[in-house]
């Protein structure tokens, strides 16, 4: 394993609404080496993206903070460095692509003013520089005549050309880090395999860290190395993909396999998690997946269970994780 570039310590991340507190991100702690893809999955508003816009220091003021914790970025804790120190991390080592790639890009600057002005402001390179650059940038993520492209508008550029271009921006400053959340998302099944594999081929050739977040199991299963289940702000259970996906060792993670489809299985109802995503403003006592889980006993709805190690490489916040060793899984 490369170097230890990020590690979250019991990072707690809340919003304020009409109707309380929301505890978008509890008590989260996850590591993340050079070199390493570590897929970030679970159901939507479980706190994954909370969780990427905390360690970049994205969350607006007026509407949450960052409650509690350490984000450490290659030792140095992110949550101390000011407004000024956050612009030197963010985008030059910790870069981040979005799910909406035509939300993220300016309608009124071109192409090639986006990148250029992300490679002026982060690498300090000059006009003429950062137009070499932008348009090295564009060529390595696969798009056609790319000396064209840098003069267009994001509404002329299709959904998979527009997230090329987010891709694009995000490695011509070389971070160490990228943070990926829900790049194929809007994207047709084709572009979305043209668009992973992009993302596997730079990496490889880079060796920067790659955080994937996803609801897609399959996606992780081709691209992760480990994974890391979120639900109701917390992490229930990471391990090394394969392990992970194979033996689970959280009902929620085997919840979430039983409810993919397999191939060759024929006339197989698919299975579905019962019951609700808790609400965030009132949490159940105990673990927060009992009301759902067919394994719960008194144990679960009295004692929270905490993350704890379960094997090599392996942690589970589940009373029952070593009772869950023998169930076999299956890879997406």
């Amino acid at each position: 394993m490369g170097e230890l570039l990020l590690d979250l310590r019991d990072l707690r991340t809340q919003y304020r609404t009409d109707g309380g507190v929301v505890r978008a991100v509890d008590g989260v702690s996850l590591s993340i080496c050079a070199g390493e893809t570590v897929g970030l999955v679970g159901e939507s508003a479980c706190g994954k993206s909370a969780m990427a816009l905390s360690i970049l220091g994205l969350i607006e003021p007026g509407e949450g903070c960052v409650a509690g914790g350490e984000v450490r970025w290659r030792g140095t804790d992110l949550r101390r460095l000011g407004p000024r120190g956050m612009r030197r991390i963010r985008g030059r080592e910790i870069a981040m692509i979005f799910q909406d790639p035509f939300a993220s890009l300016n309608p009124v600057f071109t192409v090639g003013a986006q990148i250029g002005e992300a490679v002026r402001l982060h690498r300090g390179a000059g006009r003429r520089r950062a137009r070499e650059i932008a348009l090295e940038a564009l060529a390595r993520v696969g798009i056609p005549d790319p000396g064209a492209r840098l003069e267009e508008y994001p509404h002329r550029l299709s959904g998979g050309m527009q997230q090329r271009v987010m891709i694009a921006m995000a490695l011509a400053c070389s971070p160490r880090m990228l943070i990926a959340d829900e790049p194929t998302t809007a994207l047709d099944v084709t572009v979305q395999a043209q668009i992973l594999d992009l993302l596997s081929e730079v990496q490889k050739s880079t060796g920067m860290a790659l955080l994937l977040i996803t609801h897609d199991l399959g996606v992780v299963s081709e691209m992760a190395d480990r994974v890391a289940v979120m639900y109701a702000g917390r992490i229930v259970e990471e391990g090394p993909a394969a392990a992970l996906l194979s033996s689970p060792r959280h009902p929620y993670t085997r919840a979430l396999l039983d409810s993919i489809p397999r191939l060759g299985a024929r006339r197989r109802r698919l299975k579905v998690i019962g019951g609700n995503v808790p609400d965030p403003l009132d949490f159940p006592p105990g673990c927060r997946f009992h009301p759902r889980c067919g394994m719960a006993e008194r144990i679960c709805r009295e004692r929270d269970p905490a993350l704890r190690a379960v094997g090599e490489g392996r942690r589970s916040a589940c009373h029952f994780a070593e009772r869950m060793g023998g169930r076999g899984g299956h890879s997406p």
